[in-house]
């Protein structure tokens, strides 16, 4: 793999934290680009995450939930608050008409993950199904959309690089979502809104690795519903900017060293073996080793629930390295999967090198 082009990792994606005021727009700025996918979610309450994307559009009701295998608009941000704009720092936000707002209540912290794609969206024929695509082939990351066919169809994703991870999902309807990931192969799937560990079926991805080009979906509803809109949230791994792999635990306080080849400002991990959350860090809301602060994608819990010294990890500046015997994390041989975000190279050709934390 050749060595990335990127310097500032913090260009194509970052982490935004906030204290709500609740007022109504709120811009939300700092990214340091126009984001075409944010990710919120409320630390200090149990609310949904929200997904909004550009591709979709902004909007009432136009959130996906990584918790939920609801359609669009099923966790109603109509009612609790919702992404009204993308704009050139960030996004603004608009409350709706309960008093819960999963963007901006007074008194409520937030966390928001944001990933720069193109700005625009584009036809793309490079697949059987024509797609319509939102694609950064520099950070590697595309967002997908396409009708479903019911039948074995290809897709094209736009990154000129084969995806690493894809999340999947049928936002008309309630079905759950899928994701494949290069380090288990096509021939399994994880269910990205719950606890379950590597399934097995060839009704997803038809058996068939992703290419430079396309990937591949089958006849399963979760991931080509006929007549149905899919969208997909596609990451091929760059070096010295994202890292997308898998480890064994040891089941050990000193616990298994993962290596990105940078200072992750993002880690999400999952045991594949057996049930358990997707773990979400990030150094904004870990700015000091132990990292012990945390959110599960699969919930909606706040972040107080992962809280402990069951959930450590050290975010160090060439990796990161488990420090608990958390079965979600470091079970003694099992296996997990994690996709890591740079907050600086290890050494760029800009001159910079990352700090030991």
């Amino acid at each position: 793999m050749a060595y990335t082009t990127i310097n500032k990792s913090g260009d194509y994606f970052n982490t935004i934290t906030y204290s709500g005021d609740g007022t109504s727009p709120k811009s939300i700025t700092g990214f340091n680009f126009q984001p075409d996918l944010v990710w919120t979610k409320t630390r200090t309450y149990a609310n949904n995450h929200t997904l909004f994307d550009n591709v979709r559009g902004a909007g009432s009701n136009k959130e996906l939930s990584s918790n939920s295998a609801s359609a669009e608009g099923g966790v109603a941000t109509g009612t609790y608050g919702y992404l009204s704009s993308f704009d050139t720092d960030g996004f603004t936000a608009t409350s709706g008409s309960s008093g819960i707002n999963y963007f901006n209540s007074s008194g409520d912290t937030y966390v928001n993950w944001g990933w720069l794609a193109s700005n625009t969206t584009a036809s793309n024929t490079d697949g059987s199904i024509t797609s319509t695509v939102s694609a950064n082939t520099t950070s590697g990351f595309s967002i997908v959309k396409f009708t479903g066919t019911g039948a074995n169809a290809t897709v094209g994703h736009g990154l000129g690089a084969k995806p690493n991870v894809i999340i999947l999902k049928s936002y008309e309807n309630g079905q759950q979502w899928s994701s494949y990931w290069s380090v288990l192969g096509a021939t399994k799937y994880m269910r990205f809104n719950a606890t379950n560990g590597e399934s097995t079926a060839s009704n997803r991805w038809n058996n068939t690795e992703p290419t430079t080009s396309v990937f591949t979906v089958s006849t399963d509803g979760e991931v080509n519903t006929n007549g149905e809109n899919q969208i997909a949230y596609c990451f091929a791994e760059k070096t010295g900017y994202s890292k997308i792999g898998s480890y064994v635990g040891n089941g050990s306080p000193d616990g298994p060293f993962i290596y990105t080849g940078f200072k992750p400002a993002f880690v999400m991990i999952k045991n594949t073996s057996a049930t358990g959350t997707w773990i979400m860090k990030d150094v904004k809301r870990n700015p000091f080793n132990v990292a012990n602060t945390a959110l599960g994608a699969n919930n909606n819990a706040s972040e107080g629930d992962y809280n402990s010294s069951l959930n450590e990890i050290d975010i160090l500046s060439n990796g990161f390295k488990l420090r608990d015997t958390y079965s979600d994390q470091n079970t003694s041989g099992n296996s997990y999967i994690y996709m890591a975000f740079a907050e600086a190279p290890l050494v760029g050709s800009n001159g910079v090198t990352a700090k030991a934390r």
